[in-house]
């Protein structure tokens, strides 16, 4: 299954947008073959509620994963809520994150478990 990660760019050699709801690009990367495919963010210009319009684009494409840099409250219980997992991830390119993502070695981000 697909991860997606956000994106600065529609390139694997972006770097992880740190921000999840109003990031520029989705890639949904196939960590075994690397191929790809770029979902411009349609949240990005929403005047609220980003992160949960983003997290609903995000499920439509059913990734086994997320990598981000900082996502929300609101937006990660969306994700949780579908069963799908964020990992924290920063200052490396898409195809750094994929990488790290395969060996483990990134940081899950737990959705808030209070309300």
């Amino acid at each position: 299954m697909d991860i997606c990660v956000t994106a600065t760019s529609d390139s694997l050699e972006a770097m992880v947008d740190q921000r999840f709801g109003r990031c520029k690009y989705f890639l949904f990367v196939d960590p075994a073959t690397m191929g790809f495919r770029a979902v411009p963010n349609t949240a990005t210009d929403a005047s609220g509620g980003a992160g949960i319009k983003a997290a609903t684009l995000v499920l439509r494409h059913t990734p086994a994963a997320i990598i981000t840099g900082l996502i929300g409250g609101n937006a990660l219980k969306v994700l949780d809520s579908a069963r799908v997992r964020a990992y924290s991830c920063k200052s490396v390119s898409v195809r750094e994150a994929i990488g790290m993502y395969c060996a483990g070695s990134l940081e899950s981000i737990d959705a808030p478990n209070n309300e």
